[in-house]
């Protein structure tokens, strides 16, 4: 029941700032914004005490797929919340939080997630770190993929009553670089701990998640570079954001199923 209300607020939170960009509400747009903050805050408050309990220190390692999943849609609902600060990205902030509400569905099953021995501090550290990088991460490649959608209807001179759902490409670019500038540093900080407090990181069979990992981090680095020396924008920028995300699903998503599919062992 407690996940079923969490889903139906993010949905009324998107629906009330998707309103509050037409036209056809403009009288009612303050009224509908506020309704939007006050459901997405009030889901946002539940999901993180749910998160809390999943993250437990008995728990941490052996974080179920459901809550990973969870955690990205935690991490959808809060940079959506945060962008409909701008009046702008109200259009944006509400397919946001409408996935946000589709991927807290399973969010259910991660209530059996196994018990595990207690990790040191830091290694939880290093969990944590390493996943709200993978779901800031995530949140970043969704962006990406709408600023594409963006670029191709401005390309198309495509206009409609829904147009003011979209932000200016530029807002939506520099929203897309200020997740990439803040991914890059929590995944930077995920490797370097992991190679500090980890012990026997490759011994444990995780040579691949690292190396797609500092892969992934190198291909941020150099888009974080691109932009900031030659200005780097539009197509470019975001094929090799999601260049790096997909080094970055294969990291994890593809060293769990190479470990826990293929050598019957737990990931952590």
């Amino acid at each position: 029941m407690f996940q079923i209300t969490i889903l139906f607020l993010y949905a009324a939170a998107a629906v009330a700032f998707a309103m509050s960009r037409l036209a056809a509400y403009e009288s009612r747009a303050t009224l509908l914004t506020v309704t939007g903050f006050v459901a997405g805050l009030a889901a946002l408050g539940m999901h993180a005490d749910v998160l809390f309990v999943f993250f437990a220190p008995d728990r941490i390692g052996g974080l179920a797929l459901a809550t990973v999943v969870s955690l990205i849609s935690f991490e959808l609902a809060l940079t959506a919340l945060l962008g409909a600060t701008s009046a702008r990205l109200r259009g944006m902030a509400a397919g946001l939080l409408m996935l946000a509400a589709i991927l807290a569905i399973p969010m259910h099953l991660g209530i059996d997630q196994e018990t595990s021995p207690p990790l040191t501090w830091q290694t939880q550290t290093h969990v944590i770190v390493s996943m709200l990088a993978y779901g800031l991460l995530s949140v970043g490649a969704i962006v990406a993929v709408f600023s594409l959608v963006q670029e191709r209807r401005l390309r198309a001179a495509r206009v409609s009553a829904y147009s003011n759902l979209f932000a200016p490409l530029e807002t939506t670019e520099r929203l897309l670089f200020g997740i990439t500038t803040a991914g890059f540093v929590g995944l930077a900080l995920a490797v370097v701990s992991g190679f500090t407090f980890v012990d026997n990181l490759f011994a444990q069979g995780l040579i691949h998640k690292t190396a797609f990992s500092i892969g992934a981090t190198t291909v941020f680095g150099i888009l974080l570079a691109g932009r900031l020396f030659a200005g780097w924008r539009g197509r470019r920028a975001v094929y090799l954001y999601l260049g790096g995300f997909a080094l970055l699903v294969l990291a994890y998503f593809g060293s769990r199923f190479v470990l826990e599919e293929l050598l019957n062992r737990s990931w952590g």
